[in-house]
């Protein structure tokens, strides 16, 4: 009789106490789940591309031009489609090793500022993600390859998905501070 290996699913956060903020957290909740699903099967389907390209280029000779950018542009989505639904597990940033030495209320300190760095940085990178967007739609922007794909697709995918991945910091920040009591 064999012994199966069962692997415990990641904690879940409890939701906020306050209305407002649970409500926002299980509208973030359900477009991470639907986001992270449309990452894995893009993620699938990149395998395939790949292995379809690989085998009709080795094996009959036969150059695949479009592959590239169709697997590119799908593992751009599903990374940063797929970033938000990773930090609401806090699956991104944390230091297990340096968590478990420190006293609980120097642990929450710390994890206070490293969700208000990382909500800066995300902030950041969201502004330069959009800008770099509209700069693609503007200027009429393209890959190299010889299918000349517009660049404000992947542009739109990283953009999107670093706000979603900023607003999930932003609601787990204000989770953080707001107080226990407050049921507005």
């Amino acid at each position: 009789m064999s012994q199966a290996v069962e692997l415990e699913p990641a904690a879940r956060p409890a939701l906020p106490r306050n209305r407002t903020l649970a409500m926002l957290t299980r509208a973030m909740d359900r477009i991470n789940s639907g986001l992270v699903a449309l990452s894995m099967i893009a993620m699938v389907i990149t395998a395939i591309i790949l292995t379809y390209a690989v085998v009709v280029r080795y094996v009959f000779r036969v150059p695949t031009d479009w592959q590239d950018d169709a697997t590119i542009f799908m593992l751009v989505g599903g990374i940063f489609f797929s970033c938000a639904y990773v930090q609401s597990f806090r699956g991104h940033i944390g230091i297990e090793a340096i968590a478990s030495l420190l006293p609980p209320a120097v642990n929450a300190a710390r994890m206070f500022v490293v969700d208000a760095l990382s909500f800066l940085f995300c902030a950041f990178f969201s502004w330069k993600s959009w800008t770099l967007f509209h700069e693609a739609v503007r200027d009429g922007q393209v890959t190299d390859s010889m299918l000349a794909l517009p660049l404000w697709i992947p542009y739109s995918m990283m953009a999107a998905g670093m706000t979603l991945l900023t607003l999930q910091i932003l609601l787990q920040l204000l989770a953080r501070v707001m107080p226990e009591g407050d049921r507005a």
